[in-house]
């Protein structure tokens, strides 16, 4: 029988390197198998529109147990 492989997802944080993370993802007992980016935005008015600007990245790893 085959076991299922638990995933998890673990965001950079942000005081935190990308090294950082991967170590904590490795002590934690898993592995990290997927890199994802979603950009943050921001919404501002200028001139009488509502403006969506993307201010930062965040990084979220999936990653599966060992």
């Amino acid at each position: 029988m085959s076991k299922k492989q638990k995933k998890k997802k673990f965001e950079v944080g942000e005081d935190e390197t990308i090294a950082e993370c991967l170590n904590r993802i490795a002590e934690e007992g898993y592995t990290p198998v997927r890199r994802m980016e979603e950009p943050v935005f921001q919404e501002v008015d200028q001139n009488g529109k509502t403006e969506r600007i993307p201010v930062k990245q965040r990084i979220i790893f999936e990653a599966t147990v060992q």
